[in-house]
């Protein structure tokens, strides 16, 4: 994929190192997934595929200072719009020992000094306030909403990455908003 054209074309914007980090990101997760199967995404397409994803709501979303990815697994999300937002303070919760390694070796290797990784269930990480909290394929809005309580408060935005059983996930009690592409639903949930 040319993400340059394709980010053009789509509105995101992102500094040049970016392209870096995702040339490094790759290379390191092809090596990474052979012994230790981080991620299902096994060719260049899919991850592709998977960072594109990742990274397209930069083109919509407001500024934020704090991020939370719930379950970042190889660093989609949360990995992905750590690289993209540099000024964003971003914490990748993942439980999974082999990926909160993997996530660590590539903070450390791109020196981001945005990256905080917590290799901890959310439920048992230290409770703290965040501008934005994202997930992608970690579970149903309804128990992302209980998983994410202790990380919000009313002007805390939550994004969560979807498919179309999202229509069926959103009651209108929830003040949200479905952004749609291609492959994706992007479920945005706002309570001010």
């Amino acid at each position: 994929m040319d993400f340059k054209a394709q980010f053009a074309k789509d509105g995101i914007v992102v500094s040049d190192t970016f392209f870096h980090y995702i040339q490094k990101y790759k290379d390191h997760l092809f090596k990474w997934n052979k012994i230790h199967n981080l991620t299902g995404a096994k060719d260049a397409k899919t991850i592709d595929h998977f960072i594109y994803d990742a990274v397209y709501p930069v083109s919509f979303l407001p500024k934020v200072d704090t991020l939370m990815d719930i379950g970042t697994g190889a660093g989609f999300p949360g990995m992905i719009l750590a690289f993209a937002l540099p000024n964003t303070r971003v914490t990748l919760v993942e439980p999974l020992a082999k990926r909160a390694s993997f996530l660590q070796f590539i903070k450390a290797d791109l020196h981001l000094d945005n990256v905080t990784v917590v290799k901890k269930r959310v439920e048992e990480t230290e409770p703290q306030i965040f501008d934005l909290i994202t997930s992608r394929a970690v579970t149903d809005t309804t128990m992302l909403l209980e998983l994410s309580k202790n990380f919000r408060d009313a002007h805390t935005k939550l994004l969560f990455y979807k498919g179309e059983k999202v229509f069926d996930e959103v009651d209108s009690s929830l003040k949200h908003k479905i952004i749609q592409t291609h492959n994706r639903h992007y479920l945005l949930l706002e309570e001010d």
